[in-house]
């Protein structure tokens, strides 16, 4: 395996663009490509372009009528009216919808397949994350789901265990969809809980299939959630699930929507905090998986305080190289935020709010708080299931 790492970048994803005024502006993934480059990572790893996914590849996880109507609606924006989830406020049809959205999930699927040839050791792709997607319908700003995409060819090349860690503040439904009868897919998701947030779902009674019970771990935070409780929660589930099955694959989702500053969200997560994540989903890979991993990006709506700084750091990270949160912009990316007319820039790569400390769960239960609540609900649900105490 050759160590290296692999940023998976073209600039026509820009292109998945649902216009003016919609929150997923796209420019927070060209500022994060030149935050990347400012920082000089470009050295440290590998970019790599892929070819759009094709039909084929699309119906590993995607029903043929939806491919059709993402196509039609992708050559006549006009048309669509709400039909597969297409034409909605959350989903605006657009021209080259089809080309932009089979563009992320081909970079996705192009990870997956290095890494599990052995010519990644770790991959990212900052434009992926796409995870609301369903079989036949696009949803919550997804119209192809490259997650599931991309576990669903590591199973087709031969994978018997994938584990998928899903750290955006809404639930990671369409990959739990995916894969809700598979015992070979570990699907987590720490998310806001169901009654605050789209898409409603992501209890922790939800933990699999008939054919794949405890084959999915949900936690439900309660809104306002900050640092020490969101890697609390983290702890407290993700490292022994992954201890118990023994992933020769991880993908991880890293939304960055569970910042304070979000727009579309209620919790109360720094910078600081995602970067310790994106440090223990890089250490859980190598603890558990052989050092493979394949890094998404996902939801994110403070766009330029945000997200750049946050999937800057995980591609540092995966590259080997990564960066102190004390340093300063640099003053090239800033100059580009402000040519954009994007108002004021972050100073440093930290939210300020180091060390990011949290009690460890073996510290104690507290019956009365609401996040051990959800935490006890979420081991209760799925860790028996698994032959695992609660």
């Amino acid at each position: 395996m050759s160590g290296r790492a692999q940023l998976m970048w073209d600039d026509a994803v820009s292109g998945y663009d649902f216009g003016p005024g919609h929150p997923m502006d796209p420019i927070r993934l060209g500022l994060t490509r030149s935050l990347i480059a400012a920082f000089g990572l470009d050295r440290e790893l590998k970019v790599v372009g892929a070819r759009p996914a094709g039909e084929s590849t699309l119906r590993l996880v995607h029903r043929d009528d939806y491919i059709d109507a993402v196509k039609a609606a992708s050559a006549d924006p006009s048309a669509a009216r709400g039909s597969y989830g297409i034409g909605t406020l959350d989903d605006p049809a657009f021209a080259g919808m089809h080309e932009a959205s089979a563009l992320i999930a081909g970079q996705s699927v192009s990870a997956a397949e290095a890494v599990w040839r052995g010519e990644a050791l770790h991959a990212v792709n900052f434009a992926g994350g796409l995870h609301h997607a369903m079989p036949s319908a696009a949803s919550g700003f997804c119209v192809y789901n490259d997650p599931a995409l991309a576990i669903a060819r590591l199973l087709e090349l031969g994978a018997e265990r994938v584990a998928y860690v899903d750290v955006d503040v809404h639930h990671g439904d369409g990959v739990q969809t995916a894969f809700w009868d598979d015992p070979r897919v570990l699907t987590i998701s720490l998310h806001e809980h169901p009654r605050t947030l789209f898409p409603g779902t992501g209890w922790p009674e939800e933990s699999g299939g008939e054919r794949a019970e405890g084959s999915a771990a949900n936690v439900a935070l309660p809104a306002g959630t900050g640092d020490a409780g969101w890697l609390r929660a983290f702890h407290a589930v993700v490292p022994e699930l992954l201890a118990d099955f023994r992933p020769q694959v991880l993908v991880t989702q890293h939304g960055a929507d569970t910042h304070f500053e979000d727009p579309l969200a209620h919790l109360a997560v720094s910078l600081d905090a995602q970067r310790a994540v994106q440090l223990a989903c890089h250490d859980l890979a190598h603890e558990h998986a052989e050092g493979r991993w394949i890094a998404l990006g996902g939801g994110g709506y403070s766009v330029v305080d945000v997200v750049p700084r946050s999937w800057t750091h995980l591609v540092a990270i995966a590259a080997g190289r990564p960066i102190d949160p004390e340093e300063q912009l640099p003053e090239e990316w800033r100059a580009e935020v402000s040519a954009r007319g994007r108002g004021m820039v972050p100073g440093r790569m930290t939210d300020g709010r180091r060390p990011v400390s949290w009690a460890a769960w073996e510290d104690g239960y507290d019956p009365a708080a609401r996040l051990d609540q959800a935490i006890r609900a979420t081991r209760g649900a799925v860790f028996p299931l698994r032959g695992m105490l609660p």
